[in-house]
């Protein structure tokens, strides 16, 4: 009897692990055959469904400058596979990316060709001779493919993921990268009137009093209080558009805010990419540098 309940038990077992195997979203690691990712589109949500390589292609030429050093373009690939790879396999909608910087930009070939004109041959070759160079390959951490964030100019250092988007992923913490200090639009001021300026952050401007302003060590804007009112750092920069939170303020008859770097500032610096690469440095040095103790291994498909 004991043997029959047995039975019947693993007989169950079987059939659930059968449904779920069906009922469960595919993950890229085991396909049997190309990896396909399904993208919507940030202005019509159209949903389009096409090859990992072809993305990745459209990815590093809507994110990265094309005429970047080959070896920058192949760390961008492998950052934007990685990062496109666990999207897909923790995806729970229809789609599995969105073609704007809310994942990572993806422009399609007649985008790349209103883009670059008549070099549209000379780069978008370079763009896919980098992707397929590194074709399949991807970063991991601790066997896991990693969420492989990426900015365009840091301010001497990236920041900690913890500080800006509240993660914690041992991968992604605080580097130097030195190399953009010499980048031109390294630092910018923007000037707002004023009223412009109280209106973006909705506070009163009677009187413009900032308050206590609290850095993390990368010396970006963790909090700032104006008027009373405190606000993150991310915020804040969001709200008035600035280009990083690494910023100092000046009031006068008008409100001027000087930033260094471009981006959010976790995960690889693509300027400071691109000088490592020009100084001879190969995608995988660019990758371990930015992208703390990961294995780049090639995925099986």
């Amino acid at each position: 009897m004991q043997n029959k309940y047995l039975i019947i038990v693993i007989v169950v077992l079987s059939i659930i692990a059968i449904v779920s195997s069906l009922t469960k979203k595919k993950t890229a690691y085991f396909n049997d055959e190309e990896i396909d990712v399904t993208i919507k589109d940030a202005d019509s949500s159209e949903e389009t469904t096409l090859n990992l390589e072809e993305y990745i292609v459209g990815v590093v030429a809507g994110e990265m400058p094309a005429s970047f050093a080959e070896e920058a373009l192949k760390a961008q690939a492998i950052a934007a596979r990685s990062y496109a790879l666990s999207k897909i396999n923790s995806a729970t909608t229809s789609y599995d990316l969105v073609t704007d910087i809310t994942n990572q930009v993806y422009i399609t070939p007649e985008q790349m060709q209103e883009k670059w004109g008549s070099d549209y041959e000379y780069y978008y070759n370079r763009v896919k001779k980098a992707v397929e160079d590194t074709k399949n390959l991807v970063m991991e951490y601790e066997g896991e493919i990693i969420s492989a964030y990426y900015f365009a100019m840091s301010n001497g250092y990236t920041e900690d993921v913890s500080l800006v988007f509240g993660e914690n992923r041992d991968y992604l913490v605080s580097v130097d990268s030195t190399w953009d200090e010499g980048v031109k639009n390294f630092t910018t001021t923007t000037t707002f009137s004023k009223q412009d300026f109280c209106t973006k952050l909705n506070i009163d401007c009677t009187n413009i009093v900032i308050g206590d302003i609290v850095r993390s060590e990368t010396n970006r804007v963790n909090t700032i209080t104006i008027n009373d009112q405190e606000f993150k750092g991310t915020t804040f920069r969001t709200l008035l558009g600035l280009r990083s939170t690494d910023f100092t303020i000046d009031i006068s008859d008008d409100v001027k805010i000087t930033t260094k770097g471009y981006g959010h500032g976790v995960g690889m610096s693509q300027y400071g990419a691109n000088a490592m690469a020009k100084n001879g440095s190969n995608y995988e040095e660019i990758l371990h540098h930015y992208y703390k103790d990961v294995d780049i291994v090639e995925i099986n498909v």
